[in-house]
């Protein structure tokens, strides 16, 4: 059975995004960029739904000759939609059209790489939700948008515990923490469904 990380970079306050701000909040530096590099080199299957496909598949291709692309592109994709018509024309790209938690779940039983999410935020709490979650990573940015930011991430989410299992900081200020996290049924302290549980 293989791994699913559930993977965000989120300011302060919790938002994906922020109006009027740039990409990474105009504070990537160099030690970040690198570690995004070579995470890109590790062999995963990224998994979308489809609005980040229409996205991220727009800039790919804007941006043919840029290399953390050209790493997506070549990488395996599985893409959740309704809306979406086969084929997908971004390049190793499948679509699947039917319930995203069951595909989830057979692809944990049956894919040997490990799988991670892309944006999706719907899809990244149904997962959870579900107990399909293995590893829930975040990169923290020091910004507090509540004025233009988009995109809350922690909106109706259920109660989770979260068990630290990693973390650094990159160019002095930007943070990663990693977890294990576990679906609580009920307040803590109370029978509680980790992830393997329900998988």
């Amino acid at each position: 059975m293989t791994s699913l990380m559930v993977d965000f970079i989120i300011s302060l306050d919790s938002y994906a995004s922020a109006e009027g701000w740039p990409g990474f909040w105009g504070m990537e530096g160099p030690e970040y960029l690198a570690w995004i590099d070579s995470e890109s080199e590790k062999r995963h299957v990224s998994l979308m739904g489809a609005t980040t496909y229409r996205l991220m598949s727009g800039f790919a291709a804007q941006t043919p000759d840029d290399p953390g692309f050209a790493e997506l592109n070549g990488m395996p994709k599985v893409v959740f939609s309704s809306t979406l018509e086969p084929p997908l024309f971004w390049e190793n790209a499948e679509l699947v059209r039917g319930d995203a938690v069951e595909a989830v779940r057979e692809m944990k039983r049956t894919e040997t790489r490990p799988l991670r999410t892309l944006g999706s935020l719907s899809l990244c709490r149904a997962l959870l939700v579900a107990g399909l979650v293995d590893r829930f990573r975040v990169v923290v940015f020091p910004v507090i948008t509540g004025a233009t930011g988009q995109e809350r991430i922690f909106d109706a989410y259920p109660d989770v515990r979260l068990d630290l299992v990693e973390s650094r900081t990159f160019d002095g200020r930007l943070q990663l923490l990693e977890y294990a996290p576990t679906v609580l049924d009920g307040p803590p302290g109370e029978d509680s469904q980790g992830p393997d549980q329900a998988s």
